[in-house]
């Protein structure tokens, strides 16, 4: 399986190591067609972006495309804040980005102390393995699916790292408004046996590294392996052998910005 495209890394802007040129010139050299530069949004409080560094974020990567000749796309890694499903790329920002990430975070502003501590409770039970209670599980769904509902969201990405969702809940919304559920190459976040439910829905996929350093830019083997063992067809995975995936923020552009 052919990687076209890795649309999930990082640089120093964030928590990653390297620098964007880094970052491109490491795609370019395996190959792909193009990367995405995808740093932690704005309200993340240890590593997300500033806004103020928004201009030599997008200089860098204008530069980095024209030095090496493969399509960079400015992205963000936008956190979810709450059960309505806000998030901290707003629709000011859109005409600035080529591509929307989101995901859970819990070292972010949430909405409401509650929408916090629903995050906080989720990692620890996450860390210490204990199970989830159902009013966690009920308010995480709400939270991802509102935010696919109110946002052209891209990718959702590692989704039920640190927290728990009815994944099949938030796959069905996914489908039904084109938002791709992201397979990671990082770290396994759906057990096999979730992967399979959540492939039923007819949701489609991509697959990407979540690198934080340039010797894991295109490392999505963890995640094609898991592909494999399920069954899920490659045809369902829209970033392998030459695809590109038909994204939301630039539709949405078209008709609204």
């Amino acid at each position: 399986m052919i990687l076209t495209a890795d649309y999930h890394t990082h640089t120093k802007y964030s928590d990653g190591k390297n620098t964007v040129l880094e970052n491109a010139e490491r795609a370019k050299e395996l190959g792909l067609e193009a990367v995405a530069i995808t740093e932690h949004g704005f309200t993340h409080i240890a590593y997300g972006i500033k806004r103020r560094e928004k201009e030599a974020y997008f200089r860098d990567i204008r530069e980095a495309a024209h030095r090496t000749g493969i399509s960079v796309l400015v992205g963000i890694e936008a956190n979810i804040l709450g059960r309505e499903g806000g998030s901290d790329l707003t629709e000011e920002d859109f005409a600035d980005f080529d591509l929307y990430l989101a995901g859970f975070h819990v070292i972010s502003r949430h909405e409401s102390f509650y929408d916090f501590r629903c995050g906080v409770t989720g990692m620890m039970r996450e860390r210490m393995r204990r199970r989830f209670p159902q009013w966690l599980i009920r308010d995480t769904t709400r939270a991802y699916c509102n935010a696919v509902r109110r946002n052209p969201i891209d990718i959702l990405t590692h989704i039920n790292y640190e927290c728990c969702a009815d994944v099949v809940e938030v796959a069905k919304c996914c489908r039904d408004y084109g938002t791709y559920v992201e397979i990671s190459g990082k770290k396994q976040h759906f057990t096999d046996e979730e992967l399979a439910a959540v492939a039923q829905t007819g949701v489609r996929f991509v697959v990407n590294s979540d690198a934080h350093s340039v010797e894991r830019i295109g490392d999505v083997l963890l995640a094609l392996e898991q592909v494999v063992r399920v069954g899920i067809p490659e045809e369902r995975i829209d970033n392998l052998k030459g695809r590109m995936p038909a994204f939301r923020l630039a539709e949405y552009k078209k008709k609204h910005v």
